[in-house]
C-alpha cells in the first residue's frame, strides 16, 4: 500500500500529519509529488528535534548514531518494503530506513528541478503496472504518455481520478493551499489499483475507486 501527498510548502505538520495518517491506514512506500521538494529532509530532521525534546544534535547522539550504524553492519539488510513504516526517525538508521521508503520529485521553481543529477519525473512499478510520478501534469511528454498507464501528480486543489482512455491521472489534492488539507492511499486489490483520499483528520473525502487497467496494454521493459 502507499501513501500519496503533495503541496506541503514548508508545513511540516502538514506533512506529519499526512506520513501518520497514511502509515496508520497500512501504507508502507510513500510518493512525495513535490512543494517543496525540500520538505522530506526538513520533516525529518524536525522529527528528529522533536524526539529530542528539542534540543540540539549533541556529540553523545552523534556517538550513538555511530553505534548503532556499526551494530547494523552485521545485520541482515532490510528492505523499503518490509514491514510497518517506521514510526520514529529518531536515529540514523531510522532516518535512512525513512528515506528509502520515499520517492520524491521536484516542483517547477525548486532548486532542483534545474539539477540534472536529478529526475522531475519517477517511474514506480505497482505489480505489473508501470506509474510514473510528477509534480506538474503539463511536464508529461508524449514518451511518458506511450510507456505508463497511471500518472500520479500534484498541484491540483482536491483529490480526483481522471480517466483519459485506458491511462488515468491521479492526484491526492494539497496538504496547503487548498480548502481542504488531503492526502490519498494507491494499493492493489486482487490485481487491480484502488486509489482513495482523506483529510488529514481522517475522514473519507474520495470513495475507494478501482482503475480498470488494459491488460493488453503493452508493458515497459525496465533495463
Amino acid at each position: 500500500m502507499i501513501g500519496v501527498f503533495s503541496d506541503s510548502h514548508g508545513d511540516l505538520q502538514a506533512f506529519d500529519a499526512a506520513y501518520e495518517l497514511l502509515r496508520s491506514l497500512g501504507a508502507r512506500r510513500f510518493l512525495f509529488t513535490g512543494a517543496r521538494y525540500t520538505d522530506l529532509d526538513e520533516w525529518l530532521l524536525w522529527r528528529r528535534q522533536k524526539s529530542r525534546g528539542g534540543r540540539e544534535y549533541s556529540d553523545a547522539d552523534f556517538l550513538a548514531d555511530v553505534s548503532q550504524w556499526l551494530g547494523s553492519q552485521d545485520a541482515l539488510p532490510r528492505t523499503p518494503s518490509r514491514g510497518e513504516a517506521p514510526a520514529d526517525v529518531a536515529s540514523e538508521e531510522d532516518r535512512r530506513l525513512v528515506m528509502e521508503r520515499f520517492v520524491r520529485v521536484p516542483e517547477r521553481d525548486s532548486l532542483q528541478y534545474r539539477d540534472p543529477a536529478i529526475n522531475n519525473k519517477a517511474m514506480d512499478l505497482l505489480g505489473d503496472t508501470l506509474c510514473c510520478v510528477v509534480h506538474d501534469k503539463n511536464d508529461l511528454t508524449r514518451e511518458d504518455l506511450l510507456n505508463a498507464l497511471v500518472f500520479i501528480h500534484g498541484k491540483d486543489p482536491e483529490p480526483k481520478v481522471v480517466q483519459i482512455g485506458p491511462r488515468y491521472f491521479l492526484t491526492p489534492g494539497r496538504l496547503v493551499g487548498a480548502a481542504e488539507q488531503t492526502c490519498a492511499l494507491l494499493d492493489r486489490v486482487d490485481r487491480e489499483l484502488r486509489f482513495s483520499a482523506y483529510r488529514l483528520d481522517g475522514h473519507v473525502v474520495l470513495e475507494p475507486h478501482v482503475l480498470t487497467l488494459d491488460k493488453k496494454s503493452p508493458k515497459l521493459t525496465l533495463k
